[in-house]
């Protein structure tokens, strides 16, 4: 059986959510979403959950919220040279220009000591991305903010549930993004949501996720986008909050177990990196090669012919990427992004996984370093 990066599996909950739906003829946004973004906000405290289509479009309407703070077309937003492209995408849908900083490939995270070299005149806000669920180091972005006068974004996709420093991500900077696609925690099938403790920003959410409509009907008073969650999909998140923490702790311990199982080869690459002061939630194994010699390429290939499936560390957004070759960065700009993006891969740890899984995965992987013992 081919292990995938996640599994659907549509409970008895959500089966009588999407009746309900059937029965009442009532699919689009509605009373289901309503009760998906309370029940959301509730498992971490978040005051305002705005749900939407996607995780993506949870990023593109948190940077329109930008505007109503001043940011105009063209504006600049830091994001990290390295992350699901969909971070770089959503300045660009936004209207605004990504500025990039290399990141640390060890975390896989933006460096915060190389922000504040890449803030202009023109900067209105940092999107920092907790990379494979690794918290970024908020105490530090949030100094350089306060220091600058710039909004934080926090794209917490991959983050359901981690937390630095006893606070969960969310609660760091004025909006956090998340995603609820099939290999996330929670999972709707699609769809996304932007927490905030700011009810201003709520509010600009709520209007920017329905084309920058207020009032009435057909007055766009906003820069918006069509990015509404429907309530089909809301009735699959409704049962996954109920099993958020099971679900959490599932993969968590899934997580540790193939660590210990693969601590004898952390010689050869960098594995999920959890520090004492933070809690990493379980989205992914990621592997990144300590050394070139141990061959990407032959790795991803070899797990993919024992049946694991796997998927590159991301990349170089700006130099690995043909979509952004018109920023016209080059090779070397970016030199920690671009190793990763040339050394590393992830694979799936989801709560559907056996034990058995597990061991399967960890016997491939040992046969493959094998080689260079």
């Amino acid at each position: 059986m081919r292990i995938e990066f996640g599994e659907l599996k549509i409970g008895e909950k959500a089966k009588k959510n999407l009746l309900h739906c059937v029965e009442t003829n009532w699919a689009s946004g509605g009373p289901k979403v309503a009760e998906f973004e309370k029940e959301w906000g509730n498992i971490f405290d978040y005051k305002h959950n705005v749900a939407m289509s996607s995780g993506t479009d949870a990023d593109i309407n948190a940077c329109a919220v930008l505007y109503e703070y001043g940011a105009k077309r063209g504006d600049e937003v830091i994001v990290p040279a390295l992350s699901f492209i969909a971070t770089s995408n959503a300045v660009l849908a936004a209207g605004f220009s990504p500025v990039f900083v290399d990141i640390e490939k060890h975390t896989l995270n933006i460096n915060p000591n190389k922000i504040e070299e890449k803030i202009s005149p023109k900067t209105r806000a940092i999107m920092v991305v907790h990379t494979m669920g690794k918290p970024c180091e908020m105490d530090k972005i949030m100094e350089i903010a306060k220091k600058h006068n710039l909004i934080v974004i926090e794209d917490a996709c991959e983050a359901h549930g981690a937390k630095y420093k006893d606070k969960f991500v969310g609660h760091w900077g004025d909006m956090s993004a998340f995603s609820f696609y099939v290999a996330h925690l929670i999972c709707c099938g699609e769809g996304g949501m932007v927490s905030t403790n700011n009810e201003k920003m709520a509010n600009i959410l709520k209007t920017t996720r329905s084309h920058g409509r207020e009032g009435l009907y057909f007055d766009h008073i906003r820069f918006g986008l069509n990015s509404k969650m429907n309530d089909m999909e809301a009735s699959l998140g409704l049962e996954a909050v109920d099993k958020f923490w099971e679900v959490f702790n599932k993969r968590k311990e899934n997580l540790y177990y193939l660590l210990d199982k693969l601590k004898d080869l952390e010689k050869f690459a960098y594995f999920n990196l959890e520090e004492k002061h933070e809690v990493v939630c379980p989205h992914a194994f990621s592997i990144t090669l300590k050394d070139p010699k141990y061959n990407y390429k032959e790795l991803y290939e070899y797990l993919e012919s024992n049946s694991i499936k796997c998927k590159r560390n991301f990349g170089s957004i700006p130099t690995q990427h043909k979509a952004f070759a018109f920023m016209n960065h080059k090779l070397g700009d970016f030199p920690e992004a671009e190793y990763v993006g040339d050394n590393g891969l992830h694979f799936g740890i989801h709560q559907f996984l056996s034990r058995e899984d597990l061991d399967y995965i960890s016997e491939v992987i040992h046969k493959y370093f094998s080689k260079f013992k």
